[in-house]
């Protein structure tokens, strides 16, 4: 899993709330069993037309939002339900980051468990930063894991918190296996005791 230390990227508003996980990638689009490729269908009903063509008007097929790493959303972005494959598309898109005032629980758990960092702010400053990076004309903003700040083309700085096991294991990279590898000496010394206490039963 890619380490997340700071960014320096595009950040892309997306003003829409209850983006459900149906949203970020419909259900026809994840017959993959891999992450590759998932990307093109991201939005896929917000990017495109019935005829395959691009929406002008959606944010990520405007010029440098293109390439955006940062999503600056609304409430809720990421309910319904629990696939692993929104979050698979955020990521190969080149999405590293989404900010918005809530997420839904799984979509939360999953972002974490893939390196994808979930910024809570309020929803007025999530407002706010969506209006502030059309003004600065979509100029990179820089999110900041290890001081767990948001630095804005204006020179502005934004302070947020997350979690600090979850902060942990974006900044080392860390999956589930490794997570758990953490604790490899403690797991040695439970199964020792257990089956010293299994032959003495014996």
């Amino acid at each position: 899993m890619l380490k997340f230390d700071r960014l320096t990227a595009t950040a892309a508003p997306l003003p829409l709330a209850n983006v459900d996980t149906d949203m970020v990638i419909p259900a026809r689009y994840m017959t993959s069993l891999t992450r590759d490729g998932l990307g093109r269908h991201l939005f896929h009903e917000l990017r495109y037309r019935d005829d395959g063509a691009e929406r002008d008007s959606f944010i990520l097929n405007r010029g440098p939002c293109r390439n955006a790493q940062i999503l600056i959303a609304d409430r809720n972005f990421g309910c319904g339900s629990s696939r692993e494959h929104a979050v698979w598309a955020l990521t190969d898109f080149g999405i590293r980051c989404v900010i918005a005032p809530s997420f839904g629980d799984i979509f939360a758990n999953n972002a974490r468990k893939n390196g994808l960092l979930l910024v809570r702010l309020p929803d007025a400053l999530c407002q706010r930063l969506r209006r502030e990076v059309e003004l600065a004309q979509f100029a990179p903003i820089t999110v900041d894991l290890a001081e767990q700040r948001i630095d804005l083309a204006s020179g502005e700085s934004l302070a947020f918190t997350v979690d600090p096991d979850d902060r942990r294991t974006l900044m080392e990279g860390l999956d589930d296996i490794n997570r758990t590898l953490r604790h490899a000496a403690a797991i040695a010394r439970f199964e020792s005791a257990r089956e010293a206490r299994s032959v003495g039963d014996s």
